[in-house]
């Protein structure tokens, strides 16, 4: 042991990026890999953090070449370390790791962060992240009612007020908030007891039965009922006609347009039937804390579904003349009306629905696949999960078996690819593209979603190794999410964090991450923490949804 301690003695340097950690931390029983990527042989000690205390060694493995980041790199286990703590990793001539903890609660500060990211991105309301930062804040903007745009078929004003802002931009948009605000409603639905309880300081906190976390999506919800037309039908987006400057929210004044598809019903199908899934999911969500708004939901959501089954290809594939805000084109319709019809299918049991989705799925043959994790241009398997997760008394026997099947061997490539990797990761060398991290959260929630049908150790197990890649067990050493670890991404493409001027952005808010479609080799190391390039560090709240979703399953 005295050698042991000399070892541990010996002068350390501060955090050194070639010992990566996940600097949230590790829960007491789960697999623990550090990653070393300047070479050293023999140990690597555990230390309290703050402390010239050793509490183990661990081995430093073998040195394994990573193609998509070119690093030599050597694993470090320390499994072993169980006992609730903060602690470093220290390798004797290189230094020591970012503390990092070991306990049952360490994603609990990461959560609270990431899902109350929502209230900081909210839209016609004063915004203040008091107590947690209170120098986080910014006046209501864009109160103003809106004017429609030629695009949309009609002339003079309507209220869309409200809603969250899509990304580091003052947009919102149908399509996009449609994942999101579904993923966020699984979120709570598949840890209702835990997250019923939270708190999160928002301007209802206190003021209604229903749970804060569901407060805050019903701020969006509410701004997406906004956007449909009394036939059903949903326009596109309510944005000004440009991305306004690096101001805040309230000093934008150009007029919000509501923008639709500029032909045929100006509204749109994609639009139209990701409104009527979100919509059917809050009608089960929030009826025991609101049944009067569930019916309201829920009729909004029948009514999309009618209006996107009678026009099914009616699409918005790109801006209309004189709108240059985010386009969210997409020329296939069909994955969004099989996720609706899902989602009411599951809410109401009606055989219609039903119907309605397994002709549709009939498109689709091999069901959910390993490489085809959500997102906003393909929410089929949003669509295929809810399907999985239906009550087996309701659901057609032949196709659920089929999903589960398929989910079960989706997951385990995942978990395969994950264990392959060097850095214990599950992108593939071609998924390094815009919004990487959100992919990475999204194999996170397909992984959780498998565990929840057909528990797996090994499901949850790599599930958290998404999340320590994305909180710092990553070629950069640096969390993808703002204020949270030791280094984290502090220059996001975000307006309200550019105009506060705080030298720090706006907490809980994944950035994009690595993005080789500019051709770069090697692709994982395409990352820069620079707020003006938005092709790598921009946010938004489709890419925090998914990371809510793990980390609200990693609760205790």
């Amino acid at each position: 042991m005295s050698g042991l301690l000399a070892l541990a003695l010996v002068s350390r340097m501060t955090f050194n990026p070639a010992i990566k950690v996940c600097q949230v931390g590790y829960l007491p029983n789960e697999t623990k890999i550090g990653i070393l990527t300047t070479f050293s042989s023999g140990f690597a000690f555990i230390h309290v953090a703050g402390q010239d205390k050793t509490v183990m060694k661990a081995p430093i493995g073998n040195s394994i070449k990573d193609p998509d980041t070119g690093d030599d790199i050597q694993q470090i286990d320390f499994s072993k370390l169980t006992q609730p703590g903060t602690y470093v990793v220290s390798i004797p001539g290189i230094g020591d790791s970012a503390p990092f903890k070991v306990g049952n609660d360490v994603f609990a500060h990461a959560f609270r962060l990431a899902i109350r990211s929502y209230y900081g991105q909210r839209s016609g309301i004063d915004v203040n992240l008091a107590p947690d930062f209170p120098q986080y804040h910014f006046k209501a903007g864009h109160t103003a009612l809106a004017q429609y745009d030629p695009s949309s078929g009609k002339t003079g004003t309507r209220d869309v007020t409200g809603g969250w802002y899509d990304a580091g931009d003052y947009g919102r948009y149908v399509v996009n908030s449609g994942i999101t605000t579904g993923t966020l409603l699984w979120a709570y639905e598949t840890n209702a007891k835990k997250l019923a309880k939270v708190k999160l300081n928002i301007p209802e906190t206190g003021k209604t039965k229903r749970p804060d976390f569901l407060s805050e999506v019903k701020w969006n919800l509410d701004w997406m009922l906004k956007m449909q037309d009394t036939d059903g039908g949903a326009w596109h987006k309510a944005t000004t006609a440009n991305f306004s400057g690096f101001i805040a929210p309230d000093q934008d004044k150009a007029p919000v347009l509501v923008v639709g598809t500029g032909h045929g019903e100006f509204k749109n199908t994609t639009a139209t039937a990701d409104l009527a899934a979100v919509a059917a999911i809050a009608a089960r969500v929030f009826k025991p804390y609101d049944s009067a708004y569930a019916a309201k939901c829920l009729a909004a959501a029948k009514k999309g579904f009618a209006w996107a089954q009678a026009h099914p290809d009616e699409l918005f594939t790109r801006n209309p003349k004189g709108i240059s805000t985010g386009g969210y084109g997409d020329g296939d319709a069909r994955d969004e009306r099989l996720w609706a019809a899902a989602e009411l299918f599951r809410t109401t049991g009606a055989a219609e629905y039903q119907k309605a989705f397994l002709e549709l799925a009939k498109a689709w043959p091999d069901s959910i696949t390993s490489g085809n994790p959500p997102g906003w241009p393909q929410v089929r398997p949003m669509a295929l999960m809810t399907f999985a997760m239906t009550d087996p008394k309701i659901a057609d026997k032949t196709y659920q078996t089929k999903v589960h099947a398929d989910l079960a061997r989706a997951a385990k490539e995942i978990v395969r690819r994950i264990k392959d990797n060097a850095y214990l990761m599950p992108l593939t060398t071609k998924e390094y593209y815009w919004g990487s991290n959100s992919v990475v959260a999204n194999y996170a929630l397909m992984l959780q979603v498998a565990d929840h049908i057909a528990p797996r150790p090994e499901y949850k197990q790599a599930a958290l190794d998404c999340l320590h890649y994305l909180f710092g067990r990553n070629t950069f050493a640096t969390s993808f999410v703002t204020q949270v670890g030791t280094q984290s991404a502090m220059n996001p493409h975000h307006r309200p964090s550019r105009s506060l001027g705080l030298g720090k952005p706006f907490p809980g808010l994944l950035v994009g991450g690595p993005n080789a479609d500019n051709g770069k080799k090697p692709p994982a190391k395409q990352w820069e923490d620079n707020w003006e390039n938005y092709r790598v560090n921009e946010v938004a709240i489709n890419w925090n949804a998914p990371l809510v979703f793990a980390l609200a399953n990693e609760l205790p």
